[in-house]
């Protein structure tokens, strides 16, 4: 429970999750991190900052460059019993280490009867904008949300950051914490201001599974996650210029997806606009869409639209790759278009 008259103070998201995980560290001894870079560095993108400090090498262990072998051990130590929080540096590197995430995590639970659940948490970095090429730019949403066994969450900000990665830790399935770069507070990066909000110091919990309505509205429904609920944000407030109330969807977990919260939206304005910054094709716009026309098209006014990604490898040129990203202005002309 957050105490109401405690002194506010903002964080970014890197720095909320190292709290989080220190907190449920100190909570439960069977909780320890692993990945490359997470001791000394404090990882790459910041998210175990101090840890190595307060719970040793044991606790915090780095890892040889072998994701096949450390998230595999992971799994084994879940297994058994512990927590294992694991660090995929860059979720384009899932290639090497997918047989020990999906044919083992997320079926274990499935293949002994409930008896052997794989209690982990992989973290891991996703999208571009910043010029690092198709190997380190991806988001890949779809490829996780797709596959049945795992849950997978992706906060826009600190407080929701803090939240899920405790409430992915107490979680007895493997969570996918995904993070995107844009919004983690490292300077070298850039980062997008609201992004950094107010973080309580107690420990607190987001539940799994839940969006939430970050803009109210009543012409048109913005769906998005991660970096793109600000890029909608920039929207609708562009739209209420011109005369368009937009409401925002922070979808903030895609399995389980709260489906309930976007439908109710969709019958109260009408018209739909999802945004994606991973590939278009086979993912989260075409499931969020389908989610709503499968209850019927009577309360739809104008065909749904979806900003997303083009289906084309992440170019390295900057020019290229902005021109493919989701952008406030792409979002506003394809609400405009709504009517």
């Amino acid at each position: 429970m957050t105490n109401e008259n405690r002194k506010k103070r903002k964080l970014t998201i890197a720095k909320a999750m190292s709290e989080a995980l220190a907190q449920e560290m100190r909570r439960d001894k069977n909780v320890f991190v692993m990945g490359e870079d997470v001791g000394a560095l404090g990882g790459v993108f910041g998210t175990t900052q101090g840890l190595l400090d307060e719970f040793g090498k044991n606790r915090v262990r780095d890892t040889p460059i072998s994701e096949t072998a450390f998230i595999g051990a992971a799994v084994g130590a879940a297994t058994m019993g512990m927590r294992p929080v694991v660090e995929l540096m860059f979720v384009d590197f899932f290639g090497v280490c997918m047989d020990a995430i999906y044919n083992l995590a997320a079926k274990n639970a499935y293949f002994s009867g409930g008896h052997q659940p794989a209690p982990m948490v992989l973290m891991t970095s996703v999208g571009g904008g910043y010029s690092d090429a198709g190997q380190h730019s991806q988001c890949l949403y779809g490829t996780f949300a797709h596959l049945p066994g795992m849950k997978v969450v992706i906060p826009s900000n600190a407080y929701d950051a803090k939240g899920l990665m405790v409430s992915a830790i107490r979680d007895n399935n493997p969570v996918i914490f995904m993070f995107h770069k844009n919004l983690q507070g490292m300077g070298w990066l850039g980062t997008v201001k609201g992004s950094i909000v107010d973080v309580p110091e107690d420990s607190y919990t987001v539940p799994l599974g839940k969006a939430e309505i970050v803009r109210e509205g009543e012409d048109v429904t913005l769906v998005g996650l991660g970096a793109t609920v600000h890029q909608a944000l920039d929207a609708a407030g562009e739209l209420e210029k011109d005369g368009v109330s937009a409401e925002v969807i922070d979808l903030r977990s895609l399995v389980p997806l709260d489906r309930e919260t976007v439908l109710n939206s969709v019958k109260k304005t009408g018209r739909l606009v999802v945004v994606d910054d991973d590939y278009q094709s086979y993912g989260v716009s075409g499931e969020i869409i389908a989610t709503v026309v499968e209850q019927g098209v009577d309360f739809i006014k104008a065909a749904p639209k979806r900003v997303a990604y083009p289906d084309v490898p992440v170019p390295f040129s900057r020019p290229m790759e902005q021109h493919c990203l989701p952008n406030a202005s792409k979002i506003r002309a394809a609400a405009q278009a709504c009517f």
